[in-house]
Parts: structure tokens; C-alpha cells; sequence
């Protein structure tokens, strides 16, 4: 097992460590190896249903849950990581660079200022869209480049990318988790 570092770490560094894969995964983040929380029932509920609802729409992007992207500096596993079909590898490699939409889902015990800087690291290389998810709180959280945070909740539409015929509110999104 990977313990969490209190000294900075180089993306090098931290490709070499044993055992980065295992499950809950490991991320590199500003330097520091940290591994994310275990999923709660709610928490794979959410990531089940919103991979299902991409992915059922006519578009050239797929989602995957807990995919790893390779950034410059950082090394980042999304609870879902949506990306072009023609970024997806052809081999078992992870992605080279920005998630396309990156979807976070706050956890229990989790800290949302670093899941914000998280998605803003993202977002200035490449991420064109960032939602971060509160199911206590039911609000969607959208970042985008260059422009204000939008929160979202009941029969709110959730922004999509444009490519992506999706129209989801944020109550659609949590009613999944009262079936």
C-alpha cells in the first residue's frame, strides 16, 4: 500500500509507485499522493446513472468511471471522466491529458475545496467542463473555463457540452438515489 506523502512528489516519482492502481485509487495532485475515499452506495449510484445517461446519447463522447488522466504535473482519476471517442487508447494506457468533462462526486469526509482545485487544475489544461456534485446539499456545481460558477439544483437544466444532447435537471440526477 501507498501512503500519503508530506513531501512534493514528481509526476516520475509517482508513475514508479507500487501499487497506484489498487482500488481506492491514488492521485498526484499539486505534489502530494493522495488516495480518494471508498464510494459510498449513493456515491456509485450517482456514477452509475450519469455513465448510463452519457453514454445513451448520440454523441462522439463516452464516459467512464474512475478512468486515470495523465496531465503535465498531475495525475488524476475522476469518479467520471468523459473524453472523445477518438482519445479513447487503443491500448490499456491511461489518458494523456485534460479529461473533455470531468464529473466529481462529493464523498463523505471528503474536502470540497480540494475537489474544486482539482477540477480548476483540469480546467486550465484543457477540461472543457467540470461538474462537482453535493447529493447532501442536491446542488451540481459547473465549472467552465473563463467563466462564473453556476450552482444548479431542483428543475434547473445541468450544462452539458455542446455536443452532448443531454438535458439533465439537477433533481433528475438525485432522483436516482430515492428509487
Amino acid at each position: 500500500m501507498v501512503l500519503a506523502t508530506l513531501q512534493s512528489v514528481t509526476l516520475n516519482e509517482f508513475s514508479k509507485l507500487p501499487n497506484v492502481e489498487e482500488s481506492p485509487a491514488w492521485e498526484l495532485i499539486n505534489g502530494q499522493v493522495l488516495q480518494k475515499p471508498m464510494p459510498t452506495f449513493f456515491h456509485s449510484l450517482l456514477q452509475k446513472y450519469l455513465v448510463r445517461a452519457i453514454d445513451n446519447t448520440d454523441s462522439c463522447y463516452e464516459a467512464f468511471p474512475e478512468l486515470r488522466c495523465i496531465l503535465s504535473q498531475i495525475s488524476v482519476v475522476p469518479d467520471i471522466t468523459i473524453i472523445h471517442k477518438n482519445r479513447i487508447p487503443l491500448d490499456n494506457s491511461p489518458i494523456l491529458g485534460a479529461p473533455d468533462w470531468l464529473i466529481e462526486i462529493l464523498s463523505t469526509n471528503q474536502s470540497t475545496t480540494k475537489l474544486i482545485a482539482k477540477i480548476q487544475t483540469c480546467l486550465n489544461e484543457g477540461t472543457k467542463l467540470g461538474w462537482l456534485i453535493d447529493s447532501q446539499e442536491q446542488v451540481i456545481m459547473i465549472f467552465r473555463p473563463n467563466q462564473p460558477l453556476q450552482l444548479i439544483s431542483g428543475e434547473n437544466l445541468a450544462t452539458c457540452l455542446d455536443e452532448i444532447s443531454l438535458q439533465l435537471t439537477a433533481n433528475q440526477v438525485f432522483s436516482c438515489l430515492y428509487r
